[in-house]
């Protein structure tokens, strides 16, 4: 492993549900020596990547979020496309979710999580494999032919008895959303759980992130929330300088 590649395996010790880590437990996920993983998390903190609380236990480091707030497809993204989440999230009081494709998986830049409504597991920075969310179901839909093809032949992991994994069928969802211009994922990550998505556009009206919604299964029908979901995903498609969103009005309220 080169140099680079250790100091990023130290970092990629870090998850969703491990964000505080002791020394031995980043030196053992990262397959590092305790010497070498005492070595590079020092350099890292010198340099702002990690920080260490006062009980000796190590956390992402401030600095990270400054470099990812440089990202387009993330932190520029989610501050262009916030006033118009918030109005959605206000409007509907479901959980909200913005994200972007990344390979294989969604990955949220975004989500604004309503008091009350069903359980999610979904979070800021929080990824799940495109073929069991509303918006990577979106976002798979809009991919090459190859990444279809690489997820498709792959293995299809199951959350939930209602996850799909057969690929004739996952096939067929993926025609209907380019067909319609909407996903509808019920129970796939979560019981109960019905998550609806549409495609946001960029300037060259390519797919670049999707937007999604989730309630509860029997709080409504998704079909009604569809015209709010298009509405939303067009005016952000419309800031971003989408030329098949020009001209369409949004009205949420």
């Amino acid at each position: 492993m080169t140099a680079a590649g250790r100091l990023l395996a130290v970092l990629d010790a870090f998850a969703p549900g491990r964000s505080s880590l002791t020394l031995s437990e980043i030196s053992r996920r990262a397959g590092l020596s305790l010497t070498t993983a005492h070595r590079l998390t020092g350099e890292l903190m010198n340099w702002g990547a990690l920080e260490r609380d006062t009980d000796g236990r190590y956390r992402i480091g401030l600095h990270l979020l400054e470099l990812a707030a440089l990202a387009p497809r993330g932190l520029e993204l989610r501050e262009l496309a916030q006033p118009y989440l918030e109005d959605l999230f206000h409007s509907t009081r479901a959980h909200v979710h913005l994200a972007v494709r990344d390979g294989s998986e969604v990955v949220y830049v975004e989500t604004l999580r309503a008091r009350g409504a069903v359980t999610v597991l979904s979070r800021l920075g929080q990824r799940w494999p495109l073929q069991v969310a509303g918006t990577g179901l979106v976002l798979l839909a809009y991919a090459s032919p190859e990444v279809q093809e690489s997820v498709l032949h792959g293995p299809l992991k199951r959350y939930t008895p209602k996850t799909v994994t057969d690929p004739n069928e996952l096939r067929r969802t993926l025609a209907d959303v380019r067909h319609t211009g909407i996903a509808v994922a019920e129970e796939q990550i979560t019981l109960e759980g019905v998550a609806i998505a549409a495609p946001i556009r960029g300037p060259g009206d390519e797919v670049v992130a999707a937007l999604g919604l989730v309630v509860h299964i029997d709080e409504c029908e998704p079909r009604a929330l569809f015209p709010v979901i298009k509405a939303t995903a067009r005016a952000i498609s419309r800031a971003l300088g989408a030329p098949s969103a020009k001209g369409h009005a949004l009205s949420v309220h």
